[in-house]
C-alpha cells in the first residue's frame, strides 16, 4: 500500500508498519523529521506543513493516517488557560481534515487526536487517551493501562528524552492495530471489485 503518515512526529504510530508498504512521512519540525528518518530510513520524509500536504496530494494514496497537533484540544489547554492570561482557540484543522476526508477522499483513512476538553464535534471511537474518526470500524485493542496513549519506545528511551515533544504518540500495537484493519478492508474491497469484471 502507499500511506501517507501526516503530522509524523518521531513515528511512534508507524514504529510497527514494517517496510513492505511505500510510506510517506510528513513532519514540519526539522528536527523531528531527521529523528523520524534514521528511525525509519526506507520511509520518504518530507518537511513540510502536512495540512496543506494532504491537500495536494491525497490522491496519490491508499491509506492516511492523521494526527494534528493536540495542544489547543486537550484536557490540559483548558486547565492552564490561567497561565497564558487567556484560553486559545481549539484549532479547526482537526474537524476541516476529518470533513475533507469524510467527503473527498475515496481510499480509507484514520484521524487521531486526544480526549478534548469539550464534547467532540464530529462522533469518534475513543482508545485509551486517544480519538479515532475514520471511514472504517476500529475495533477495539487490549492493552496494558501504561501502554495506552503512550509511545512505545522499542527505538529506546532516549527518544522520549529528546524530544518530550513526542511523548503521547500513538503506541506502536495500536498503530498496527489499526493499519492492519484498514489493509484487510482494502483487500476485501479489491477481491470484490476484480470480482465484478
Amino acid at each position: 500500500m502507499k500511506i501517507l503518515n501526516l503530522y509524523a512526529g518521531i513515528g511512534g504510530n508507524r514504529s510497527l508498519w514494517g517496510n513492505q508498504h511505500k510510506i510517506t512521512a510528513v513532519e514540519l519540525d526539522k528536527k523531528i523529521a531527521n529523528k523520524y528518518k534514521k528511525l525509519f530510513p526506507d520511509d520518504n520524509v518530507i518537511v513540510a506543513d502536512a495540512h496543506e500536504y494532504l491537500l495536494d496530494h491525497y490522491k496519490e494514496f491508499d491509506f492516511i493516517w492523521s494526527s494534528p497537533p493536540c495542544p489547543t484540544h486537550s484536557k490540559t489547554n483548558y486547565f492552564t488557560q490561567h497561565i497564558r492570561k487567556r484560553p486559545v482557540y481549539p484549532s479547526m484543522k482537526l474537524y476541516e481534515e476529518i470533513i475533507f476526508l469524510q467527503h473527498f477522499y475515496k481510499g480509507k483513512y484514520c484521524i487521531e487526536n486526544v480526549i478534548s476538553y469539550y464534547d467532540v464535534l464530529i462522533p469518534a471511537t475513543k482508545i485509551g487517551r486517544h480519538l479515532f474518526w475514520s471511514n472504517f470500524n476500529i475495533k477495539k485493542i487490549k492493552q496494558s493501562k501504561k501502554d495506552i496513549g503512550t509511545m512505545d519506545c522499542k527505538y529506546g528511551n532516549t527518544a522520549c528524552k529528546i524530544l518530550p515533544e513526542e511523548r503521547n504518540a500513538v503506541n506502536s500495537e495500536l498503530g498496527l492495530h489499526i493499519l492492519e484493519q484498514a489493509q484487510g478492508i482494502i483487500k476485501s474491497e479489491t477481491i470484490n471489485q476484480t470480482e465484478l469484471f
